[in-house]
């Protein structure tokens, strides 16, 4: 049986397509794909074809179709709104086909695409609008809406209005008039290197504001070249079956169910789908019924979607009896699934294997990764590192610790972001050791090289001097069969500086005593929560399918004062 090590070092020879040689780039040294495009207008250009790409409602776009409403919006934006290689221009709207046209053709000349949280309030538009400071805004009508209540919106940009309802704001020209006059076959001739900046995505804000991540076009194009090549090591391993070559296979599909402004939905789901010639079919708003139907319609063969959207499939699957017999892998994204979740993946479909992995707005989303029977003997770890990146985990003095130690996971390689734009305090703050990224999560790296992500470092409950780990806790909690959904967290404590606290989401009735004693022979007594709040209704998230902790605990602490 061959090892990974060993496909790796095979597919990443001299002289075979995955070839990986030692380079400089943007003042680093990494490992990098020699035959990798050299920016992403290379990447498009090369996979023009006549297969179907886009299927959204009843309209449906080849790839060549998609390549010629980017290559109009590209002339446009350097003819008529004057956009200069290096330009900032944000794109703020649902997963519409417009979303794609025009992050393909905003990095096709050079300019960076800001990736604006389409689920943003109208101060947090505001906020990004105002850090990123574009010079063309791109947007939907529920976005202009948005912007438009602001008291104190910014300015100083043209607006590109798509799908819009009403008349438009001054600024403003419609996307109908940028294609009046046909569509363009070519992208406008600008030079472009590997190492100019390509996108800002924005940090979740978990911590305070939103930061936005800067990345160039190598860091983009190694991510998407590194999930190739692990997907080509589990053939050479014998992980996953490869495809058949004759006859060949039909034509994969991806349903999008994660926002493309996600570095998930944007790099793993939508990027991703260039050199697999992939379908992928973009949903208004998830709905498990009307994503059920897209599955069996559309023939959907992979998915990649948050542990909550995920949950809900598989509850669908069983409640119905519709086993999906399309479906060859349910990836995960966002975030963290239960074990069980990962079981049930593989007991409810007919033919899905699940697969994960763990990565970064920072890291452009990949990381570490893990599929099919490794998941399945290891449901808990996020899997193993990216050929072109290499993971450490330290002390708290930054010295790096032996297998199985507990420590923060660090991270460096090919596809690490520049860093934050207009924020060297968090760049002094995130890189150490010249190009080793904090990435603020707390794992052990086990004999095997699987990566097991534990906890964040913000997230840790400091009880009287006892460190406890918000992840075990919650889960414990889940496998009380009356809790659904659990958040653990820190409130404040005058005698032990801090409390474990948590907020459940319940299927049923069931007290704070209960839980205690059923938790009594699964966490150590310190461990156990003194504080319960019950919902009967599924916990806040965010975009990435998060749950919204710092809400939660800010809640509870307000709660609690008054008590």
């Amino acid at each position: 049986m061959v090892t990974r090590d060993e496909a790796l070092a095979k597919l990443t020879a001299a002289g075979q397509p995955f070839e990986l040689v030692e380079t400089e780039a943007i003042g680093r040294r990494i490992r990098a794909f020699r035959n990798a495009p050299q920016n992403l207008r290379e990447l498009f250009e090369a996979t023009r074809s006549d297969k179907e790409f886009i299927v959204y409602e009843d309209e449906r776009y080849t790839y060549e179709d998609t390549f010629r409403h980017a290559a109009t919006l590209a002339h446009a934006l350097v003819n008529d709104f004057g956009v200069k290689k290096g330009d900032n221009v944000a794109i703020a709207m649902r997963n519409y086909p417009e979303w794609i046209f025009s992050y393909m053709a905003i990095t096709s000349i050079g300019a960076v695409a800001i990736a604006v949280n389409a689920l943003w309030t109208a101060d947090e538009m505001a906020y990004g609008l105002t850090l990123s400071a574009p010079k063309v805004l791109i947007a939907d009508q529920e976005r202009i809406d948005r912007l438009a209540a602001q008291a104190n919106a910014p300015g100083g940009f043209r607006i590109i209005a798509a799908r819009t309802t009403k008349p438009l704001p001054a600024n403003a020209t419609a996307w109908a008039d940028i294609t009046a006059k046909g569509l363009r076959t070519s992208m406008p001739d600008i030079a472009v290197a590997p190492d100019d900046d390509v996108q800002m995505l924005f940090t979740s804000g978990s911590t305070g504001n939103p930061k936005g991540a800067v990345s160039t076009h190598r860091n983009v194009i190694s991510a998407l070249l590194s999930w190739e090549l692990d997907l080509y090591a589990s053939w050479e391993t014998g992980l996953l079956t490869p495809p058949a070559a004759d006859p060949p296979p039909p034509q994969t599909a991806m349903l999008l169910a994660i926002p493309l402004f996600h570095v998930t939905g944007l790099l793993a789901c939508f990027m991703q789908s260039y050199r697999f010639q992939r379908r992928m079919i973009l949903m208004y708003k998830w709905d498990v019924e009307r994503g059920a139907e897209i599955i069996e319609r559309e023939g959907i063969t992979h998915m990649t979607a948050t542990p909550a959207i995920t949950g809900d499939l598989v509850a669908y699957s069983r409640r119905t009896g519709r086993k999906f017999p399309s479906l060859v892998q349910i990836g995960g994204g966002g975030a963290a699934r239960a074990p069980e979740q990962v079981r049930a993946i593989d007991s409810v479909f007919e033919k899905a294997y699940p697969g994960t992995g763990w990565g970064m707005t920072e890291t452009n989303a990949i990381g570490v990764g893990i599929a099919a029977a490794d998941y399945l003997r290891k449901p808990e770890s996020s899997g193993r590192c990216s050929a072109v990146l290499q993971v450490r985990v330290v002390d708290e003095d930054n010295k790096p610790l032996p297998t199985g130690q507990r420590g923060e996971l660090q991270i460096r390689g090919a596809s690490i972001m520049r860093g934050y734009y207009q924020n060297p305090k968090a760049n002094a703050e995130n890189f150490v050791d010249g190009d080793w990224f904090r990435t603020g999560d707390v794992a052990v790296i086990d004999e095997e090289g699987f990566v097991f992500i534990v906890d964040r470092i913000k997230d840790l409950v400091i009880r009287g001097g006892e460190n406890i780990g918000c992840g075990a806790v919650e889960y414990a909690l889940m496998e009380h069969p009356a809790v659904e959904e659990a958040c653990v967290y820190g409130v404040p404590d005058e005698r032990l500086g801090e409390e474990v606290g948590t907020t459940l989401y319940i299927s049923r009735s069931v007290t704070a005593d209960e839980l205690r004693e059923f938790l009594s022979t699964r966490l150590a007594k310190f461990q156990i929560p003194r504080y319960f709040r019950f919902e009967t209704q599924p916990l806040p998230r965010g975009a990435t399918g998060k749950i919204l902790k710092k809400d939660l605990r800010a809640e509870a602490a307000k709660e609690l004062a008054n008590i």
